[in-house]
């Protein structure tokens, strides 16, 4: 039975707080009896001694996040029990045992002395604390509003960087925003603490002079009589009031002056005042000489060596503690190099890692100004938005294995590219009408392989006037990693990935991704279609029509190859849109019939998908062909477009990738309507001799 009470009591706070904050209202209204007024006011006692201790023990700030609403709830409590104990005072002369007791055991019945200790509550609570702990609100508030910036900043670069994952990174913002609530509304929560002594002042003199008045009109006192009885119950009354509103402002001074750290207050003082034992051994060296030259000597030389024992005692137990944990650490060492575990660790490699030299690990370090986590996080952005990629999380460690100014980027640990830059210099890059007397080291453009030169900050101007495209090394960085992810994307693909991309397009149509998977096709064989689309450079962002058109061509064919052109019929409107100009016009070139024919007869089948056959001799002179037609064309100023047959595509850019990777490859499904299509050369094997 008392467990299904307290069970049904802790379900129902909450209606329990409105009825609580409810009634306090209604006690500013209704008469309480004197009894009843002396449990309110020891309710009042114990609560602030409670919010003080639970203030004390607090680790972080946000785990007292109540304490705004708790200091306006524990306010108002103390204006309804100032209101009623005045009605009682005034009604009868009498509010209770509390009252009273107080009066006489704090003050000994001398109304002078209660006097100066109300005044001195009140300044200490007004002036002293609650002024304190209000700056302290109000730049806390303000220094966390304005770090903001900075702290999203920082999650973001070490989300970027592996040391969190995404779900610590929104714990870690939503942190902050509380964070900033919590001091906004601490700032704004002081103000009640300073108005609640305030009021006390008040009420004070309006108890002395309506309990005066009502004494000696009302009950017929003696004015002296009536003096001191009033007197002593209002100051009775305003030390009870008092006394837990100090208590309340000690707590709020406590929580808003916390530091970060990770033990209580005990704690934390009992650390760091007690930790170093010279400190102690000269404080009781000036406490003797203190009480050597006057101050007396008893106190000053009891404290002295009380300290001086404390100082022994703490360096025997530093030099234990120093043994037990060094035996500790090689004992740890030994056991953990015995855990299965340890191994296991070793064998996990990052999806994309970025190695550096040690002279380029302050264009990671945000102290040193440098932004390139931040220049990574966009990357991943841009990449999502541009080929609807996922880009992994991208591991960035210095190498001291690499020259000083090199970097390598990886791919499930094995290199894909490399390269060197020049962190305080500008890399000059040339097009062809440069001034061969700028000064700098020769070098290349990693991305794409262009001329460029190395300069100093001072020729920049120069070089740009030039007609050099100037940028800094951390874009050359960047612009190399953006181009190694977009080249690289299909192998970077997994199958977690996808059932990422798949999670998502779900939510937005359940009934396709029911239709497909697992019944028409894996996510093995939806893995393979989407990096056969990255491996072209096809964005995969529109997925839920990938996954429509794979829905209505996996009843008839399973193979991955023949799926993928069924996907880029679909997409054909978004790969031609940046191929086309103004008038919407492709210039292409296209197959000898003879020879497209004889590529269709060479395609073969296997297990890994479809192949050609061609005769080496053959495939030869057909790269020859082509690589001329691509060059004329390009020189043009044309984008080298080659138009063939469906079943021919694949495998001739399969072919073609290598030795000419700028040239784009589409299938006759591919050219819609609307699109002008203007042949500009033919690519024949007999005109390669």
């Amino acid at each position: 039975m008392a467990t299904a009470f307290r069970h049904r009591l802790m379900n129902n706070r909450d209606i329990l707080t409105a009825i609580g904050v409810v009634g306090i209202v209604v006690m500013m209204v209704v008469p309480l009896p004197a009894s009843l007024l002396d449990i309110l006011i020891t309710l009042n006692i114990s609560g602030s001694v409670l919010t003080l201790m639970l203030a004390v023990f607090t680790v972080e700030p946000l785990e007292f996040s109540a304490l705004p609403s708790l200091l306006l709830i524990m306010t108002l409590f103390r204006l309804s029990l100032n209101i009623s104990t005045t009605r009682l005072v005034l009604l009868n002369g009498y509010a209770g045992q509390v009252i009273q007791q107080f009066a006489q055991f704090v003050i000994r019945g001398n109304i002078v002395v209660g006097f100066i200790v109300f005044a001195i509550l009140v300044i200490v609570q007004f002036i002293v604390i609650t002024k304190g702990a209000e700056r302290v609100s109000e730049v806390a508030a303000r220094f966390t509003l304005d770090a903001m910036p900075g702290k999203q900043m920082a999650i973001d670069a070490d989300l970027n960087a592996g040391i969190i994952n995404e779900q610590q990174a929104r714990e870690r913002r939503k942190e902050i925003q509380n964070e900033a609530d919590f001091y906004g509304a601490m700032d704004g929560s002081t103000k009640f603490i300073k108005g609640d002594a305030i009021a006390a002042i008040v009420i004070l003199f309006i108890n002395i002079i309506g309990g005066f008045i009502s004494g000696v009109v009302m009950q017929g006192l003696p004015l002296l009589d009536a003096l001191q009885k009033y007197t002593m119950l209002t100051i009775g009354d305003g030390l009870v009031s008092q006394i837990p509103a100090l208590l309340i402002s000690t707590a709020t001074g406590l929580v808003v002056t916390r530091a970060s750290s990770d033990s209580n207050l005990g704690e934390d003082l009992g650390k760091q005042m007690f930790q170093n034992p010279r400190a102690m051994y000269i404080t009781a060296g000036v406490l003797v000489v203190l009480g050597l030259l006057g101050l007396p000597p008893v106190p000053m030389f009891l404290v002295a060596a009380v300290l001086v024992g404390a100082g022994v005692l703490l360096e025997r137990k530093s030099k234990v503690s120093d043994v037990v944990d060094t035996e500790a650490a090689r004992n740890s060492e030994i056991e953990e190099s015995k855990k299965p575990e340890n191994v296991l660790n070793l064998l996990h490699i990052d999806h994309m890692e970025l190695e550096l030299g040690y002279a380029l690990i302050a264009l990671v370090d945000v102290q040193q100004g440098g932004d390139l986590l931040d220049r990574i996080v966009l990357i991943r952005r841009q990449i999502a938005s541009e080929l609807g990629f996922i880009v992994p999380v991208i591991r960035v460690r210095d190498n001291m294995n690499l020259q000083p100014n090199q970097y390598n980027i990886k791919i499930r640990g094995a290199e894909v590219a490399t390269g060197e830059i020049m962190p305080e210099q500008y890399m000059a890059m040339s097009n062809g009408f440069e001034d061969e007397s700028l000064p700098g080291t020769p070098t290349k453009e990693p991305a794409f392989g262009l001329d460029a030169k190395w300069i100093s900050a001072m020729y920049r101007e120069q070089a740009e006037l030039s007609g050099w495209m100037v940028v800094d090394a951390p874009t050359v960085l960047a612009t190399h990693i953006t181009e190694v992810i977009k080249a690289q994307a299909w192998n970077i693909l997994n199958r977690q990935d996808v059932k990422t991309l798949v999670d998502h397009a779900k939510e937005q149509a359940p009934a396709v991704v029911e239709e497909l998977i697992p019944d028409l096709l894996s996510l093995g064989q939806i893995q393979k279609v989407l990096s056969n689309m990255l491996r072209e450079r096809v964005s995969i962002r529109d997925m839920i029509t990938i996954l429509e058109t794979l829905a209505d061509q996996a009843h008839t064919t399973k193979d991955t190859d023949r799926l993928t052109e069924h996907v880029r019929q679909a997409l054909a409107r978004q790969i031609l849109q940046p191929l086309l100009g103004k008038d919407k016009t492709l210039p292409v070139l296209t197959l000898d019939p003879q020879v497209e024919q004889q590529i269709l007869d060479s395609i073969q089948p296997s297990d890994y998908g479809t192949y050609l056959t061609l005769d080496p001799k053959v495939l030869q002179v057909l790269m020859q062909s082509l690589s001329r037609e691509v060059e004329k064309v390009t020189l043009k100023g044309y984008t080298p477009v080659l138009v063939c047959a469906p079943l021919v595509r694949i495998n001739l850019k399969r072919v073609t990738e290598r030795q000419i990777p700028q040239l784009l490859v589409l299938s006759y499904n591919e050219l819609v309507q609307d699109v002008q299509v203007q042949a500009v050369g033919m690519v024949g094997i007999e005109r390669a001799s």
